[in-house]
């Protein structure tokens, strides 16, 4: 398909799989509108750049869905952003982001500019519910009425049918269900697993920002987890407890929660599937990460069944 038959302004073809950008609502839409009325899915990654193994884990999960055109939307969003936060100092490196993009065959990137994504302002943001009180809410409460709103203006802008997201940010994940789910929206949401370092480290963008003696610090995150998952027979007080005595033998890092929650973010089970989510900051940079843990059975629990 070029740019002729897809009504795009540009002069430029659309050539799958070469990650070609686009900085304009109008003509990403005006590309997605034809591919969807071809009968041809569209499968969006939001990204804000700076990207990464997991970031491109995502792209790969999105390449599985046959006959797809894959879009990666890079655009580090202002309203997620509270003040004191890293907005101006947030890594952005689009030509190396684009250039990764090209190597694992991206057919489009949608990289607007603040003033192309909000040419009024933010008037209009949605609401994330009590859901988006907790965690991540409870310490950034202005945080993911940015995200959901930029992520609703994306899936309307690509005219996605699919969107994918990574586990690192689980309450993102449960709060964009959610609104797909509460607004009625005709959109997938899949969710892909964190993508680690060999020693743990789950993958983010503001990785780049720890010095060497506090990357290794940082381990003490998924260790942390890790240690409170694999005493998951043993229940939910004695994973936190287990997990809280990680960090006490690191007083450096300074713990903006560490807390057990049901799979939907609701009141952890005595047995069954839950999560264990930590933000922490380790110098200046906040990190944070999750671990399944199946509680009541534990990991040997689950082997059995698999048997």
């Amino acid at each position: 398909m070029t740019s002729q038959d897809s009504d795009t302004t540009s002069s430029q073809p659309f050539t799958p799989g070469q990650a070609r950008v686009y900085t304009e609502v109008n003509e990403i839409s005006q590309l997605t509108r034809a591919l969807r009325k071809a009968g041809r899915p569209v499968a969006l990654v939001p990204t804000m750049g700076a990207l990464h193994e997991g970031h491109l884990s995502l792209v790969k999960a999105a390449q599985t869905i046959p006959g797809v055109t894959v879009i990666v939307s890079i655009f580090v969003n202002p309203l997620q952003f509270a003040e004191g936060e890293d907005l101006d100092s947030y890594p952005r490196t689009l030509d190396a982001d684009v250039e990764k993009l090209k190597a694992v065959g991206v057919d489009a990137v949608f990289a607007p500019s603040p003033r192309e994504m909000y040419p009024n302002g933010p008037r209009t943001t949605i609401h994330p519910g009590e859901a988006g009180r907790i965690l991540e809410g409870e310490h950034r409460p202005t945080h993911f009425a940015g995200v959901l709103t930029v992520v609703n203006k994306l899936f309307a802008i690509t005219n996605c049918d699919h969107a994918f997201f990574g586990e690192k940010d689980y309450q993102q994940l449960i709060l964009i269900q959610q609104m797909v789910t509460d607004l009625n929206m005709q959109v997938q949401v899949h969710g892909v697993p964190i993508v680690r370092e060999a020693d743990g480290l789950a993958l983010s963008s503001r990785n780049i920002y720890l010095s060497d003696e506090e990357r290794e610090l940082a381990l003490t995150l998924s260790a942390a987890l890790t240690a409170g998952s694999f005493v998951a027979d043993r229940g939910a007080d004695e994973v936190l407890a287990t997990a809280r005595s990680i960090f006490d033998a690191k007083p450096d890092i300074e713990v903006d929660y560490l807390e057990l929650k049901g799979l939907d973010l609701g009141e952890a089970p005595e047995e069954g599937p839950a999560r264990l989510l930590v933000a922490a900051r380790v110098g200046t940079t906040r990190l944070i990460d999750n671990v399944g843990v199946p509680l009541g059975t534990g990991f040997k629990g689950l082997d059995e069944q698999q048997q």
